[in-house]
């Protein structure tokens, strides 16, 4: 991108000569409050003074840490009440898979073609994408990809599958709702084999679709859900969350199955609770349809073949890469940053930090317009 940022505040990022830039992309759905949120600096501040990294987590009790946990297990179905905290989105993808085959005592992973779950070899091995696989094998075996959507394929998840691993939006493949039903289609099909239904919301959670988190958007239940990115507030950190009983089986026979040095750093863990409570006590949630339809009606152009999306998770589809890429260097240099996808070349990521303004949105909207009136 070429883009030097020196400091942020609110929806936009600032260069070294004073250029701001709106930030449509927030990290990738890292900063849904936006940046330089003072309860958020206030928290890493305090914590930092406190103290830092004290031990292994798990070994000693931190507060922060406790605390999160419980603020997060609070908010979701009682079947989701064990929190760990690991460094990443990747890591927590990896423990998920650890914990469901210890589980169920079997080895096969059934995952979706054109998924995105992380760049570490168990994560890459159920992601979906070829090409980003190409010199890195043999990955995982027996990990089978399925269609996203296809409730034909969900018969592949049988008696022998240890887990199934799906998002609950496509994200790195172009933001593809799942079709009504599919996602309950997929419980019900896992709870029929005693497969352990792992469900990553590593983009989706905390608000970004409208609801605090994606699974109770579409009214299901996961086994293992899986966080990162707005986990933390801006800090780096990620988790899964299951149920006790199924957590119980790496605490034993070895003891310490997961073992993480910096997981659930204080640090980490006062940031995203600090933003969390935010985000609740602002009622940030409410202001997502207002700004759905805004966007929806102020992005429109002859030149896009689609805009998708929910909440403020969306892609501008064009004709080709090379549209792409003209239109989002266009809206970098007018002042507006986006991205693409990994897993398709002709998108364009819009993901915005919820508590952007009318506005601030408008204008945007605006910018990636005038973007796509050069490719005419």
């Amino acid at each position: 991108m070429g883009l030097e940022v020196e400091r942020a505040e609110g929806v936009y990022l600032i260069g070294p000569d004073g250029r701001k830039t709106i930030d449509f992309i927030s990290g990738i759905c890292v900063n849904n409050l936006g940046h330089g949120v003072p309860e958020v600096v206030e928290a890493v501040q305090q914590q930092a003074a406190k103290s830092l990294h004290a031990m292994v987590y798990g070994e000693v009790i931190q507060s922060p840490q406790v605390q999160y946990a419980k603020a997060l297990s609070d908010v979701l179905d009682d079947r989701l009440n064990q929190v760990y905290f690991v460094n990443s989105g990747a890591e927590a993808i990896e423990a998920s898979l650890k914990v469901a085959k210890r589980f169920t005592g079997r080895e096969e992973i059934v995952t979706c073609h054109n998924a995105y779950h992380g760049s570490t070899h168990g994560a890459l091995s159920v992601s979906g994408n070829p090409e980003s696989k190409k010199g890195y094998g043999p990955l995982l075996p027996k990990v089978r990809h399925i269609r996203f959507n296809s409730f034909e394929d969900l018969a592949h998840i049988t008696a022998q599958t240890a887990a199934f691993v799906v998002e609950a939006i496509q994200g790195a493949g172009g933001v593809i709702l799942p079709q009504p039903g599919y996602l309950q289609a997929a419980r019900d099909r896992c709870t029929e084999t005693g497969t352990l239904l792992i469900m990553d919301e590593i983009q989706t959670g905390f608000g970004r679709t409208g609801s605090l988190f994606a699974h109770q958007h579409f009214g299901v239940v996961p086994d293992v859900l899986v966080l990162a990115k707005a986990l933390g507030g801006g800090m780096p950190i990620g988790a899964f969350i299951t149920d006790r009983d199924i957590f119980s089986v790496i605490q034993k026979d070895p003891v310490l199955g997961h073992i993480t040095t910096f997981g659930g750093h204080p640090v980490c863990c006062a940031a995203g609770l600090a933003a969390f409570q935010k985000l609740q006590q602002d009622r940030v949630l409410e202001r997502i349809p207002r700004l759905e339809k805004v966007l929806r009606e102020h992005l429109q152009h002859p030149a896009m073949v689609e805009l998708r999306g929910i909440g403020m998770l969306y892609a501008l589809q064009l004709n080709s890469y090379e549209e792409a890429s003209q239109v989002r260097a266009e809206a970098q240099c007018r002042g507006l940053l986006t991205i693409g996808f990994l897993n398709i070349p002709d998108g364009l990521r819009m993901c915005p930090p919820l508590t952007i303004t009318e506005k601030e949105l408008i204008e945007g909207c605006n910018i990636l317009k005038a973007s796509m009136d050069t490719l005419q």
